[in-house]
């Protein structure tokens, strides 16, 4: 266990982070997810403004990696357009 006061605190704040980071992680794939079971091409259309703009948030803040959220971007941009 930390001995120092920072440590305790740094300790707690690194899960904060976690949690928050895990939550954000989380709600962006069930957003990808939604957006390729989408059928609708204007339903698809609005979502996949949101879920491109949650992908680069992510990709910003070291979440996931940068080319991980191109190769996403990519892959959505092409389901998007075929349908």
């Amino acid at each position: 266990m930390a001995n120092h006061k920072s440590a305790l605190k740094r300790i707690r704040s690194n899960r904060a982070k976690q949690l928050r980071n895990k939550y954000q992680h989380k709600t962006t794939r069930n957003a990808v997810r939604d957006l390729r079971a989408a059928t609708e091409k204007k339903d698809a259309e609005e979502m996949f403004t949101k879920v491109i703009s949650m992908l680069d948030k992510l990709a910003k803040k070291n979440i996931i990696h940068k080319n991980k959220a191109s190769n996403l971007k990519s892959k959505l941009t092409k389901h998007v357009a075929a349908l």
